[in-house]
């Protein structure tokens, strides 16, 4: 039976889903009003890549943490202590510092113009095609929230899911099984913190010494190296073995061999008659297919429940309302 937070979750995604569907956002939103608007993104983003070569999915993670609670509003962006930066499932989120440098050089070239879920929106977009992914045109004209949703940081997917659990989460709002194995393979570039697997090293099923009997043995033990029994759950693995600085489709071929890092990752391969097998069979062999339902996944996902027209406001700085 599904829990009561299961269940007030998707009361609550299902609002999303219905709220999406009236969402005026365009392209050409910004045409007139701003034009630069990409290339002042993208060019703060390189910039950005050369201090830190991991920012690319951290930017794109900032998007789907802050779309997966009351939608697209920019509201995991405000600080203060009721805020969703300090909630559980976003402590190990970063990149906070360089989507304010992206409005700091908004505001000056458009003042009062961009809002910061756009922002977000189109620097996720930006850094898959700086990463080597597809590009796409990217909906716009969200507006920004008055308040953060703490409360709502509980429908955050984690890395502990099961399947049946995350593909509910996702079909209430409107995302199916391609849209769940495509922006799943986000995967593929990044890095993961030793606490977001280790239960599947040492404790699987809550069963002390128990390895995951669907994660590869050699890759099991090289894990068990990386991430030791009362070591730094801190420590930082790379997401895809093959290939964590590139976006590519390497992430679907990891899975045909059980080298998923997260559960939730292998389960979509090792799910026994889950719809998602053939879906990542099809991923790991044709890479074209893949970024071309990635582009669409992230254009639905992105208009998950925006604020639009009057409502929100613009902010000015993205950490705090006006």
């Amino acid at each position: 039976m599904a829990s009561f937070h299961m269940i007030t979750t998707l009361l609550f995604l299902l609002t999303i889903m219905l709220g999406a569907s009236n969402a005026q956002l365009s392209a050409t939103f910004y045409a007139k009003t701003c034009p630069n608007v990409s290339t002042i993104v993208s060019n703060v983003l390189q910039q950005a890549q050369g201090n830190d070569i991991w920012i690319f999915p951290k930017i794109v993670r900032l998007h789907f943490h802050d779309c997966f609670v009351h939608g697209c509003d920019a509201s995991l962006l405000l600080n203060g202590t009721d805020g969703e930066k300090t909630a559980t499932p976003n402590l190990s989120t970063e990149g906070y510092e360089v989507i304010d440098d992206i409005k700091t050089a908004l505001e000056k070239a458009c003042p009062r113009v961009v809002s910061c879920a756009d922002v977000l929106a189109l620097a996720a977009q930006i850094s898959v095609s700086l990463g080597g992914g597809p590009k796409w045109q990217v909906p716009l004209g969200r507006r920004d929230s008055l308040t953060a949703h703490r409360e709502g940081t509980g429908s955050i997917p984690t890395g502990h899911e099961s399947l049946a659990n995350i593909a509910t989460l996702f079909k209430s709002v409107g995302l199916d099984s391609t849209d769940l194995v495509a922006l799943s393979g986000v995967h593929t570039f990044g890095r993961a913190r030793c606490a977001a697997f280790m239960d599947r090293l040492y404790n699987f099923n809550n069963i002390t010494g128990k390895t995951d009997p669907t994660l590869n043995a050699t890759y099991a033990n090289t894990l068990k190296q990386r991430c030791p029994k009362g070591g730094d759950t801190k420590s930082l693995i790379d997401l895809d073995e093959q290939s964590s600085l590139t976006f590519d489709n390497k992430y679907f071929s990891n899975l045909q061999n059980r080298r998923g890092l997260l559960q939730t990752d292998q389960e979509l391969f090792s799910t026994n008659g889950a719809e998602t097998v053939a879906i990542v069979n099809r991923f790991a062999s044709s890479q074209s297919q893949f970024f071309s339902s990635f582009a669409k996944a992230m254009i639905k996902m992105g208009n998950l429940n925006p604020l639009t027209g009057t409502n929100g406001e613009i902010r000015l700085d993205c950490k705090k309302v006006n």
